[in-house]
């Protein structure tokens, strides 16, 4: 009688613990039913969880969930963003910042880990680090015009800077966004800055598409004809049919 008791039991459990994962997993899916998941069995659950902490007035909760977040789901960088969020909210300053820059390395798709990593950088100075992360947060298509058009200034004002030197670096070593360099730049980037820059990554070999860089040009144009021009010229080597009137490309 005990042992069939105990077998019983051994198959509750089992059905509960089963239950409780694949509810777990549901809660991927379908952040509402989190709150349903056992607390010992949360891992998919527990990223709504410590969303939900995060906007309540709890500091203390908040960073207590947060922390078995990145305790159970160590990898993604977004657990650590809202650790470092957490962190914040709880006034711990100098954590917050480890956890952000360690985001920032891991999860260069993480927009909200780059632009922190970004300002940090430029806090302390390191234009190198502010113009990669930069790069990171132009690439990404959800990255709001406006955001890049505040941000480059900072980050690409100085003519030939290092900041300016480094996005060129990496936009030569990437033919693959070239086009959204291309298509974007002319918008969000101050003008001489997208002109200098350009011609950067032309002179380091790459090959731009003469008519991407032709449009880029006209758009360009529209908000500083001087720089536009000294790209035309400075693009003409490779493509002729760029270059303005008057001058006689090699």
């Amino acid at each position: 009688m005990i042992g069939r008791i105990l077998w019983t039991a051994t198959l509750i459990g089992v059905g509960a613990l089963t239950a409780g994962l694949q509810l777990d997993r549901q809660a991927e899916r379908d952040p509402s039913v989190a709150p349903l998941v056992p607390a010992p069995l949360r891992a998919y659950a527990q990223l709504p969880i410590t969303a939900a902490a995060l906007q309540g007035t709890d500091a203390a909760a908040a960073l207590a969930e947060a922390e078995t977040l990145v305790r159970r789901r160590p990898l993604p960088a977004e657990h650590l963003t809202l650790l470092a969020a957490a962190q914040a909210k709880a006034g711990e300053a100098e954590a917050a910042t480890f956890s952000i820059a360690v985001a920032g390395e891991r999860g260069w798709r993480d927009p909200v880990a780059q632009e922190a990593v970004l300002r940090i950088a430029l806090a302390g100075g390191d234009q190198a680090e502010a113009a990669r992360r930069y790069a990171a947060l132009f690439r990404a298509p959800a990255t709001p015009d406006a955001l890049l058009a505040s941000l480059a200034p900072e980050v690409l004002g100085e003519p030939g800077g290092t900041g300016q030197q480094t996005f060129a670096e990496v936009l030569a070593a990437a033919p693959r966004w070239h086009a959204q360099f291309l298509e974007r730049g002319p918008r969000v980037l101050p003008p001489e800055a997208f002109a200098l820059i350009a011609a950067k990554v032309l002179l380091s070999g790459a090959k731009l598409d003469c008519g991407q860089l032709g449009t880029g040009i006209a758009v360009l144009r529209g908000r500083d004809a001087g720089a536009a021009e000294r790209l035309a010229t400075a693009a003409a080597g490779r493509c002729r049919e760029l270059a303005p009137p008057g001058t006689f490309p090699l």
